[in-house]
């Protein structure tokens, strides 16, 4: 099966031969070496420029560099980082702690507890006074960093990297090699 991926036949097509009824099993049976990604990245690079115009690929300015620069050092927040794409304004009119494109850096989850706690206390002046709109908007606020918060402590609480250890064949085998040193 990886021989006749690797060769160029589709994985779908290779999944229908076999009788698969999910392409994850096909792929299963197919080694993806790094090389394969390599190329078949370029190749598809190469098919695309062909088929786009050469305008597209042209060498940039120094003033567009600048442009593309300074777009991602706008995108840095008291929070984090703004996951928007380039060129394109915040929609959210800077409200970041609402905004889904906001990736909260680790770090600052302290800070993010500190705006909590204060929307908690500005929730409380909002009712007091009446000010509905205001109420809303808060509480608003305060389900997004609440959300925002949980994200955070679910993946800091996930593992990062996995002792996979060293693979011992006598417990698969039921039985050890005798000691050949002596």
């Amino acid at each position: 099966m990886t021989d006749a991926i690797r060769s160029g036949l589709p994985p779908h097509i290779a999944a229908k031969i076999c009788g698969h009824a999910a392409l994850d099993t096909t792929m299963g049976y197919a080694a993806i070496y790094p090389e394969d990604v390599i190329s078949h990245h370029r190749a598809f690079i190469a098919r695309r420029r062909t088929e786009r115009p050469s305008e597209e690929y042209r060498e940039l300015t120094a003033i567009e560099w600048d442009e593309f620069l300074a777009h991602f050092e706008l995108r840095k927040v008291a929070l984090g980082t703004c996951g928007r794409d380039y060129a394109t304004p915040c929609q959210h009119e800077n409200a970041c702690v609402r905004c889904p494109l906001l990736l909260v850096d680790p770090a600052q989850m302290p800070r993010l507890q500190e705006i909590h706690a204060n929307l908690i206390d500005r929730l409380q002046e909002a009712k007091d006074q009446g000010w509905l709109g205001e109420v809303a908007a808060i509480e608003t606020t305060m389900a997004a960093a609440a959300q925002k918060l949980e994200a955070m402590r679910d993946r800091a609480a996930q593992p990062s990297t996995v002792h996979l250890g060293m693979p011992d064949f006598h417990q698969v085998t039921g039985r050890s090699t005798p000691d050949t040193r002596r």
